[in-house]
């Protein structure tokens, strides 16, 4: 199974994603949305999903992955997490700012703490959260001998990136020889670093894509006059044709989901039975926008 399942948008009450407040409707509470999370990891598993990623910024994503990994026991599969963000919205949706970067070897060592203490032994991957060049941390000395004695020790180590300079972050990270895997964004609107990422693949570094659906923005969740012509000529919905022609590229290990409902993920699933075409790829070429215009369009995303 190539989809995984992200769980950003599961952990906490407030999230950039379009429509995320509908999705959570009005019980927001950490009993209800810990409910929500584990009817969607079922669902998720059920349909065949192994791969779960979190982070430590992702509110109680990893402390609800955790509990529906211990009472479940489930086979084969392969659970991730991320560390460099701090969460600071308090359960509010209204936090301003929701989460704040730390790129430190502290913040790492104590972050895999908190980390580990809610996944234990399930932790198979453990990635450098949205690093970019001007954050540095591809060049901390203490940070980079951590995460290598992590790796010497049997724990996969990964980066993901963020923002207009994806291509030359993840160039650099290939540089150091020392990443397991690498995620990124990539959809039919963003796609500068197709090239990068084939780069990764080609070096055998597993390739994580997020923000498949740019956010829902590609999900019927935003206008997109040629996704939903062409999702209606294929009998599929916006989000499924959407995920297809990201599961389409050679170089995409897991494509993440981001479904916060068992419906959402179960319509998201349909895109593995979507069949990609020379057409497709055609018709839905106008989608892609100036990386710089994506990336200042996700920025005025409302967290809801």
């Amino acid at each position: 199974m190539r989809i995984g399942l992200g769980l950003a948008a599961l952990g906490r009450p407030g999230y950039l994603n379009l429509g995320h407040g509908a999705d959570l409707g009005e019980s927001r509470s950490v009993a209800a949305l810990r409910r929500r999370a584990h009817a969607v990891l079922d669902e998720a598993y059920e349909g065949g999903v192994r791969a779960f990623d979190a982070a430590r910024s992702y509110g109680r994503a990893e402390e609800f992955l955790g509990q529906w990994l211990r009472s479940r026991r489930p086979e084969d599969v392969m659970v991730s997490s991320k560390w460099g963000y701090v969460y600071t919205a308090g359960w509010r949706i209204d936090a301003d700012p929701p989460e704040v970067k730390h790129h430190d070897a502290d913040t790492l060592r104590r972050q895999l703490a908190e980390t580990r203490e809610r996944l234990g032994g399930w932790l198979a991957l453990y990635q450098v959260h949205s690093a970019t060049l001007d954050s540095g941390v591809l060049e901390d000395d203490d940070v980079l001998a951590e995460l290598a004695a992590l790796r010497d020790g049997g724990l996969a180590v990964g980066v993901t990136v963020s923002g207009t300079s994806q291509p030359e972050t993840l160039d650099r990270a290939l540089e150091l020889g020392l990443f397991d895997s690498v995620q990124a964004t990539w959809n039919l609107r963003e796609r500068t670093a197709e090239a990068a990422l084939a780069r990764a693949d080609a070096a055998g570094v597993r390739v994580y894509v997020k923000e498949a659906l740019a956010n829902g923005r590609l999900a019927g969740r935003e206008p997109a006059p040629e996704l939903e012509a062409a999702a209606a000529d294929a009998g599929t919905t916006p989000d499924a044709l959407a995920l297809a022609g990201v599961l389409a590229r050679p170089w995409a290990d897991v494509v993440l989901s981001g479904a916060a409902t068992a419906d959402t993920l179960r319509s998201n699933l349909r895109a593995l039975d979507v069949a990609w075409s020379e057409e497709l790829e055609r018709r839905l070429a106008p989608l892609q926008e100036d990386t710089r215009a994506y990336w200042v369009r996700r920025a005025e995303l409302v967290w809801n």
